[in-house]
């Protein structure tokens, strides 16, 4: 290592001297001068400026859950703290905690692993990051289905790694098409990864058993790596979530992200788990040990709880989304100009506006800003444009449930009159030009 002086002096060279009057110029990587945010906290943050100024705002933009923890996690997380488990754990997680994730999805999924096959994690979206520190080099081309979770990218290239799009077909119903899985095994110089999310958010696609069967056939005698979002495996609302570890032979060759923020109502908590071989799951490890050191050790106590003893709870609350999910895609699919369909999973609508945009000449994503921001003083609802989830959105709004059955209604009455007031959607664009739509939606 080299050394800055002697053992007593650290030598200061003239041309490093600063005159510490004038002001620095900060100048960042060009990975983080480049980088996106996940646009719902930028929404979030709009709205709650918003709401604290005193404006009526209903906040359908965060995909968060409007219910409780369940009382059995409460209890456990806090006898952890009275009891000291307060301090560091393994990397990998508590030892009963990924006992209680494997027996998880033994006993939802049919799978057959154990606590070797689990790592925890703070939530499911570290876990993008650390697949893509474990398998991709720089170069190396991913398959992500689009639209798509606007942080796939950036964990993406952050390892120089390339991101090779594939739009998702309303004609499949959002479903990833095994044939786009063919031609990206085929044509691109360099595949590694297939990034995978099902159910899909923002459009509510679920893949079939079928679909990764013929997935995994193509992927057969390739060294292709798969990443499978799963955070809304118990919002499936017709049929059963299926998961690639399911076909024999993807154990070895997929990572599985689950959390307990959508299913148990512990977003706050920030606890997940991932699945997958057990070389894999040790090598995530030695990377959360590098960046963050252990999942807090009472969160994990909470989370098995929650595993063996919420379940109930879990299917209660699942059951109340589904109903909420119902509801506001009926309202909406009685607006004028707005067509929607019943998601298959998650706990969002995602309605197409192309038809309101092009009569407006706005974006989506600036209709949506229109809703919250311009189209009344008093009253606002926050929601995101299609766009944020990648150019294969642009024309849709996604919307999620997580408010009051009355709050849902009202913000569906709302949309329908602002849509229709053509003065203040030009009154807005004029401030907001970036909004306005330059090429006509497809309908």
């Amino acid at each position: 290592m080299s050394s800055l002086g002697s053992a007593d002096t650290l030598v200061a060279h003239p041309s490093t001297t600063n005159d510490l009057s004038r002001p620095m110029t900060i100048r960042f990587s060009d990975f983080a001068s480049s980088i996106r945010v996940e646009t719902a906290f930028s929404v979030l943050a709009v709205a709650k400026r918003l709401k604290g100024e005193g404006k009526d705002v209903i906040e359908l933009e965060i995909g968060d859950s409007p219910f409780a923890t369940p009382a059995a996690a409460v209890e456990a997380g806090t006898r952890a703290i009275q009891d000291g488990l307060t301090r560091y754990g393994p990397s990998l997680g508590l030892p009963e905690f990924r006992a209680a994730a494997a027996a998880y999805v033994n006993r939802e999924y049919g799978l057959t692993v154990t606590a070797a096959n689990v790592v925890a994690g703070q939530g499911a979206k570290i876990f993008e990051q650390l697949f893509c520190e474990a398998f991709l080099n720089p170069g190396d081309g991913v398959l992500v289905f689009s639209p798509h979770f606007p942080t796939y990218p950036p964990n993406i290239e952050r390892r120089g790694a390339r991101v090779v799009l594939s739009r998702l077909s309303p004609a499949r119903e959002f479903r990833p098409d095994p044939a786009e899985v063919r031609r990206f095994v085929k044509e691109d110089p360099s595949p590694r990864a297939i990034f995978i999310n099902s159910p899909h958010n923002p459009t509510g696609g679920v893949a079939t058993l079928e679909d990764f069967q013929a997935i995994a056939e193509v992927l057969r005698g390739t060294d292709v790596v798969v990443f499978s979002d799963e955070p809304y495996d118990r919002m499936v609302w017709k049929g059963r979530h299926h998961s690639p570890l399911e076909v024999p032979g993807m154990l070895e060759r997929t990572v599985a992200a689950y959390t307990f923020s959508k299913s148990f109502s512990m977003s706050g908590w920030r606890l997940g788990f991932a699945v997958g071989a057990p070389a894999t799951i040790d090598m995530m490890g030695k990377l959360t040990n590098t960046t963050l050191s252990c999942v807090p050790p009472f969160v994990q106590m909470a989370g098995v709880a929650a595993l063996e003893k919420a379940r109930d709870d879990r299917d209660r609350t699942m059951k109340e989304f589904h109903r909420k999910v119902e509801l506001l895609v009926a309202a909406l699919g009685r607006v004028v100009g707005i067509t929607c369909a019943m998601p298959v999973g998650s706990f969002y609508a995602f309605p197409s506006v192309a038809g309101v945009c092009n009569r407006l000449g706005i974006t989506s994503h600036g209709l949506a800003m229109y809703l919250l921001e311009g189209a009344d003083a008093k009253r606002g609802v926050a929601c995101l444009g299609g766009e944020c989830f990648g150019e294969a959105g642009a024309g849709f709004l996604r919307l999620s449930c997580a408010e009051p059955d009355d709050r849902l209604a009202s913000a569906v009455d709302f949309i329908a009159e602002a849509v229709t007031r053509r003065d203040r959607v030009t009154a807005y664009l004029a401030e907001h030009p970036e909004y306005v739509l330059r090429v006509t939606y497809a309908v």
